[in-house]
């Protein structure tokens, strides 16, 4: 399965793919999708800071990606990351999220990472859990009622993977 770091060219088809969820789903606290330019930003942001950005293809086309982010913006929190994985609907099923999970922690590792935190909105679907626990995950803790969207409160899982 060919999953290689991402360019510039991939953010058109990250933007579709994460547009997808903003607007139909829980997955996602943000509200409206980012434009272009708020993708650049976000990219040149996390690739400058030398954490990785994925993008994995299926018949030669982005069917999903993963990246971290800072975890919180205080030096003393230096190592720790936030993970992200978005897998397009039409690739679901077809071992992307695995593949970039397996990706994204080796390039963690790689760039002397200690610690990736996955904050999950409790949707009730449990893929997303599923596939972080599969990869050593443990709980670390539950954030009630944090996010409202589409008419509904939603809870925020927290899981920790230490790499150390």
């Amino acid at each position: 399965m060919p999953t290689r770091t991402a360019t510039p060219n991939d953010l058109p088809a990250v933007a579709e793919i994460y547009a997808h969820y903003v607007l139909t789903s829980v997955a996602t606290f943000e509200l409206e999708p980012p434009d272009d330019a708020e993708w650049r930003r976000r990219f040149e942001a996390i690739v400058g800071a030398g954490l990785p950005f994925l993008v994995t293809e299926r018949d030669g086309v982005v069917a999903g990606y993963a990246y971290c982010a800072p975890w919180k913006t205080r030096p003393a929190y230096a190592g720790t990351v936030e993970d992200s994985v978005y897998v397009s609907p039409s690739a679901v099923g077809r071992g992307c999220g695995t593949e970039l999970m397996r990706e994204l922690l080796d390039a963690c590792r790689a760039a002397g990472l200690h610690e990736v935190i996955a904050v999950i909105a409790d949707t009730g679907d449990p893929a997303s859990i599923e596939l972080h626990r599969r990869f050593g995950f443990t709980d670390a803790g539950r954030l009630v009622r944090v996010g409202v969207k589409h008419g509904r409160r939603v809870d925020t899982l927290l899981l920790q993977r230490s790499l150390a």
